[in-house]
This record gives structure tokens, sequence and C-alpha cells, in this order.
């Protein structure tokens, strides 16, 4: 990618660049079984699925995200779907798009970590993860998506073999890489965001951040090393905190930061010059709007 070329910033062409928030928590109140993969409901709770892409784009999300976070075959393969890889993400995508094409919005292919460590410290190559997302790259294809959307990522390995995948399988598409820095404003496996931000920009993404983490105070912290460490403007930063932590309430898990606490948030966010604001866990429909009015007022 040139850097006069950003497909994302193209891609949205106007948009107000605001992602969706969660789903397998969500899709877990609403009745997906505890240990089932999320994925699963694309093809038999496809409803369900809709409704909640619905919700988000009422909401004010300009990108729904695919529910296929977990969509390579080596996460399916966990609840016996290892062999429907294409199906359950062609479909994930289909639904994702029906809804996209009524309110004039994109579609993110999802694409998570396969769950597998890699070489030298795990036994994944770097050969066979790039075909892991390169297999459920396809059937997202299919389906009908608009970009890429790399997230939750610890390891820049597994990470460099996801944008490979998409090199090869989408090469006109626009890759966004998320990676979850949670451990002391590291990821699991180290990586610093200043890092993070080298390496994804020199891998030709078209926008790199952060997702997923401890909350939006840690996220303002992250934000302001991604921001001082991109190279050039036309690299666009996003950050998608989760709700704050969850704590027990009674029988139910619930989260600290409430819409108009992650509303805050985004303002804060795109002060500091973040271009892409979205939500994680513990995030609904409700602070995607509270996002959304913050954002566009």
């Amino acid at each position: 990618m040139g850097v006069d070329q950003n497909r994302l910033t193209a891609l949205l062409a106007g948009r107000p660049a605001i992602f969706d928030g969660g789903y397998g928590w969500l899709l877990q109140e609403r009745g997906l079984p505890a240990g089932d993969a999320a994925e699963l409901w694309n093809l038999d709770n496809p409803a369900a699925i809709a409704q909640l892409h619905e919700e988000y784009a009422d909401a004010g999300a300009r990108i729904l995200t695919t529910n296929t976070f977990g969509g390579t075959s080596a996460r399916l393969a966990m609840n016996g779907l290892a062999e429907r890889v294409h199906e359950v993400n062609a479909a994930g995508a289909a639904l994702a798009r029906t809804v996209a094409d009524r309110h004039g919005i994109l579609v993110a292919g999802d694409l998570g970590p396969t769950g597998e460590l890699l070489e030298p410290i795990g036994t994944l190559t770097v050969q066979e993860a790039t075909d892991l997302f390169a297999e459920q790259l396809r059937g997202l294809l299919d389906g009908g998506i608009d970009l890429v959307l790399i997230e939750t990522m610890s390891d820049l390995t597994e990470t460099r073999a996801a944008i490979a995948a998409a090199a090869q399988v989408a090469p006109d598409l626009p890759v966004v890489a998320t990676m979850s820095f949670d451990t002391n404003l590291r990821t699991m496996m180290g990586v610093a965001p200043a890092t993070a931000v080298a390496e994804l920009a020199a891998a030709g993404v078209d926008a790199v951040g952060a997702n997923c983490g401890r909350g939006p105070e840690e996220m303002i912290q992250i934000a302001g090393q991604l921001l001082a460490a991109r190279p050039h403007d036309e690299l666009l930063v996003i950050a998608q905190s989760n709700a704050g932590l969850p704590h027990l309430e009674g029988d139910a898990f619930v989260y600290t930061v409430d819409p108009a606490g992650m509303a805050q948030h985004a303002r804060q966010l795109r002060e500091l010059g973040v271009d892409v604001v979205g939500a994680c866990c513990g995030s609904s429909p409700a602070h995607i709007r509270a996002i959304s009015e913050a954002l566009t007022d």
C-alpha cells in the first residue's frame, strides 16, 4: 500500500468511521449455550445474528462485523465444525451483507486468532496459519465482505500470516489489523503498541489499532502510543475498547462502563486523533448509539 493509497479511506467515502460493538457476549445473553461456537448461529439461528446486525446499523454503526471471530477450521474444530469453514463464513458474511445493503454501510470480514501457538513457541507454521486464514477468507469473500478485519491478536507473526492471507485471497480489499494490549500495555506475547504500528504498517495494512483490553482508561494511553508511532497520516488508527471489565452482580457478569461513559471515551479518542472508533466486549447497540451521537454532533 502506498502512502497516498489508503483503500479504507476511499471505501468510507465520507461515512462516519464507526464500527459496531460486541457480539459473543450479547449472543450468550440472548440464548447461545455456554461452550457453543457463536459462529454456528450463522447457520442454525440466522435471525438472531441478523437482528443484532440490524440493531447496530440502526444505532449508527457504519461498519458491521461478521459473526466469524472463531471462523478458522482450528477454532471450529473444537465444536466439530472443521469441515464447514466455507459454509459458516459465507453465511456469516451474507447475513451482515443483507443488513448493510439496506442501510448503505460496509461489512468487515472478521478474522480472530486461530487459538494455536506458532513456531517456535508452538507447532503451527506460518504457512499453516496463512492457509487457515485464507480458507476462512474465501468463505467471507463469497458472502460479500467489503474489508478484512484482523482483530484481538497478540502475536505479530500470526497477524502477519492473516495479512498475507488477505493479500493472497482478497488483494483489492482494505485490511484493518488490531491487537489486544491487555498486559501492562503490551499484548500477551509482549508486543508494544509502537512495535505493532511499525510492523503492521510495513506489512501493508490500511488501518492499525487496538481492541478489547481492560477498558477506556488504558485504551486512551494505548491510542496515544499508536498515534505517536504511526509513520504517516495516511495510515488510519482504530480503537475499540471493552466497556470496562466485567464483575459479578448476582448470577450475571456486568461491565462497568455505560453508554454515556463510552460516548465520552469516543470524544477523547477523536480529540487525540483516532480515525476509526468502535467498541468491544461488554458493549451493545446502546453503547454504539451513544458513540455515534457523540461523534456526529
